[in-house]
């Protein structure tokens, strides 16, 4: 086989290393695009997710569970962008897979162990919200550690779950002096079934959680606003037993509401990101005429916005983590 030239190249899936297509010429325009915003990308998370994590850390005393579920999210996303975006960036650069096998290996691993945090730690914070909607005496009884059992089961999991990755890929040669990262499955269910396996495991399952728990969220509070407006008249039939219901309805705060929508755009904001990504990666695994170009290339992209934007929702709903931003930027001008 003739040594390919650097416009050459076998088309793989930089995030989970599939076969797309066969030997095909580099489209130099969509790897410059890609380059320039998977660097955005890198950036944002990386500034937004450091901050969050300075200023939550400098309170880490006064911390209530969210913040708590906030600060582990930032360290999950922050995992993200330095072992799935930052590698996925140079690999473009560079083109083809630079460094020993381990190295592929512990990255491999470490990407997926970024995405099932991420994903894990959302979930645990919104089954959290919702039982503190829900049932609030349980939830006022739990510690504010900056451990907790959730968040350590999260971790636990992700660390376990990821382990597989390690085996699937290794520095594989595709051609003389060409090395890439590489998965080898078992012919002909192996893609499918690993594919099929990561959509279940970090999107579908998380994404049915997510769900019941809103809907939950929402009834709670569309029954607590129910409350505070027929109060009188609630009263007044409490004979019929209708009472009986609302009654046990507990009272919502402003500030436990302003945390509820905070939870819902972060929901949001990963099933925007993660869908394209997912329908993506199903089509490819399980269709003969997969997606394929410029229009493939930026839907597999659109996952990584989800640790970019993170830490951006909590800054912009959290006034008092704006206000410690504030007094550390005094500190440092201080200092110089």
């Amino acid at each position: 086989m003739e040594k390919l030239d650097h416009t050459e190249r076998y088309e793989v899936s930089k995030n989970n290393g599939t076969k797309i297509a066969g030997w095909s010429k580099r489209d130099e325009h969509l790897a410059y695009a890609e380059i320039s915003l998977l660097g955005i990308i890198f950036i944002a998370a990386t500034i937004g997710n450091f901050i969050l994590i300075l200023v939550l850390w400098n309170r880490k005393k006064k911390l209530s569970r969210v913040y708590v579920f906030m600060l582990h999210l930032s360290l999950a996303d922050l995992v993200v962008a330095f072992f799935q975006v930052l590698p996925q960036l140079i690999w473009d650069i560079t083109d083809v897979f630079i460094g020993p096998d381990p190295l592929c290996r512990i990255i491999k691993y470490l990407q997926l162990v970024g995405m099932f945090a991420s994903t894990y730690m959302i979930v645990v914070m919104t089954m959290d919200r919702c039982q503190a909607v829900c049932y609030p005496m349980v939830t006022f009884r739990k510690k504010r550690a900056l451990w907790n059992s959730a968040i350590c089961t999260s971790w636990s999991i992700s660390l376990i779950l990821s382990v597989p990755q390690a085996f699937i890929f290794s520095k594989t040669k595709i051609a003389p002096g060409i090395f890439e990262c590489w998965a080898h499955f078992i012919e002909p269910w192996g893609l499918v079934a690993y594919v099929t396996w990561i959509s279940i495991a970090i999107f579908r399952i998380p994404v049915v959680i997510l769900s019941i728990c809103q809907i939950k969220i929402c009834w709670e509070i569309k029954m607590n606003v129910f409350v505070k407006k027929h109060r009188k008249f609630l009263a007044h039939e409490s004979q019929t037993g209708v009472m009986s219901r609302v009654s046990s309805v507990h009272c919502v705060s402003k500030a436990m509401i302003k945390n509820v929508r905070m939870t819902v755009v972060t929901v949001v904001s990963y099933v925007t990101c993660w869908t394209p990504f997912f329908i993506v990666q199903m089509w490819a695994a399980w269709s003969a005429d997969a997606l394929d170009g410029p229009v493939f290339t930026i839907l597999m992209l659109l996952g990584n916005l989800n640790s970019c934007v993170n830490p951006w929702i909590y800054l912009y709903f959290c006034g008092d983590i704006a206000h410690g931003i504030k007094q550390i930027s005094k500190h440092i001008t201080n200092l110089q």
